[in-house]
């Protein structure tokens, strides 16, 4: 088993615990701190977890929402099954065998 991390990204969640139920709340929020995103790019950062974050919006994040950079992202792990191959390769799991019947085109 190799033990994978993977992140959750709470944002929406602290948002809506401050009341504010649209993305374009934000916008003007992170303004004021200096950090000039367009409304799709703050769409972005509420619905999808970013694969990378400049400290600076992440520090105003914190301050608008006056939390913690742990309360916006969880560290998760994601455990992958894997097997040793014949060759002592490490590689992912096989699918699962499925019986099939092969027939030739026209035969029923």
């Amino acid at each position: 088993m190799i033990k994978k991390m993977g992140t959750r990204w709470n944002l929406r969640k602290l948002m809506a615990t401050r009341d504010m139920f649209q993305t374009t709340d934000l916008v003007p929020l992170l303004a004021e701190r200096g950090i000039h995103l367009s409304r799709e790019q703050v769409f972005r950062l509420v619905t999808q977890s970013p694969q990378r974050l400049s400290m600076d919006t992440l520090a105003a994040l914190c301050d608008i929402l006056a939390c913690t950079p742990n309360d916006l992202i969880e560290v998760e792990v994601v455990n992958t099954e894997v097997r040793k191959t014949v060759g002592g390769e490490a590689g992912p799991a096989p699918a699962p065998i499925r019986r099939t019947t092969i027939r030739r085109p026209g035969d029923s």
